[in-house]
């Protein structure tokens, strides 16, 4: 038996949930897991349904007996077998910190994707990623040169057939054209102290500040830098006699800890993008422990 996830969106309006059940009732599907929201700000819908196929309905013909329900209220939807990987490309610059952790994780299986190479602007971390087998792109990125290097990502994207683009650290700002055209497709990690402590060596100016809180957000990357959709956060708590290198240690645990989280639920199809914000649904059991791995 296969089982499948259906996400769908749509304006908000009674029947929706009666819909889709009723159909996958009428062809063998089970559902085993469903999470829902109606937005009544914006007045839109959204769904996650996860089902198994009992009487083995393929995909296809699933989706093509979805067509009438999408069009009966205006519904985008997507269908994914659950087993599918989804295609990753990491980016990294002199920070490892987050690519480290998400190498580990997808080697004990904690993070199901499969990595299809890692680009970075820098050649810190080559042996690192050739030693686990995966393609190592040097992408050297100047003022002159930026519009021909990001060519080369794009290119690189098509040829794999990347699904997700991760900046695991990655210090270069993409272009507003890169940035359309992989909208939602592109997750970005940053510490919390934003638009507060800005440019080099953030960390050092909370220490100065005083700051009792250190945190993390991961991020939809979007033209408006550092202010596309969040996914994800977290923080931890510090004290005076914590030290500017506790500060960066701690700093960055958070943020590969957000990070993975983050990836985890775009993966699993639990976030939705609306508006400027995002509908994330929790966790499925027994694969938030993986998430929160670490």
């Amino acid at each position: 038996m296969t089982t499948y996830i259906l996400t769908a969106t749509c304006p908000s309006t009674r029947g929706i949930v009666a819909a889709l059940s009723g159909f996958l009732c009428e062809v063998g599907c089970n559902i085993i897991d469903s999470s829902q929201f109606d937005d009544l700000s914006t007045g839109r819908f959204f769904i996650r349904v996860s089902f198994v196929s009992e009487d083995g309905i393929g995909a296809e013909s699933l989706t093509e007996g979805l067509k009438p329900i999408a069009e009966k209220f205006l519904m985008d939807t997507e269908l994914h077998a659950r087993d599918q990987r989804t295609k990753v490309l990491l980016m990294v610059s002199r920070f490892g910190h987050c690519l480290n952790d998400l190498l580990y994780r997808w080697r004990i299986g904690a993070l199901p994707i499969d990595i299809i190479g890692v680009v970075s602007n820098h050649f810190d971390y080559q042996k690192v990623v050739v030693n686990h087998d995966i393609p190592f792109h040097h992408i050297k990125v100047t003022k002159e040169n930026k519009p021909k290097a990001e060519a080369q990502i794009m290119e690189i994207v098509e040829q794999t057939g990347t699904e997700l683009v991760v900046l695991a650290r990655y210090m270069q700002v993409l272009s507003d054209a890169l940035c359309e055209n992989m909208s939602g497709k592109i997750i970005n990690i940053h510490h919390s102290f934003l638009p507060s402590f800005k440019g080099a060596n953030p960390y050092k100016q909370a220490y100065e500040r005083g700051v009792k809180l250190i945190g993390a957000t991961a991020h939809y990357v979007t033209a408006d830098l550092d202010e596309g959709p969040i996914i994800e956060q977290d923080t931890a708590r510090i004290t005076h006699a914590q030290s500017v290198d506790d500060y960066v240690s701690i700093g960055r645990d958070v943020e590969s800890q957000v990070l993975a989280r983050a990836i985890h639920a775009h993966i699993h199809h639990r976030v939705f993008l609306n508006g400027n914000r995002t509908v994330v649904f929790p966790a499925s059991p027994g694969s938030f422990a993986s998430a929160r791995m670490g």
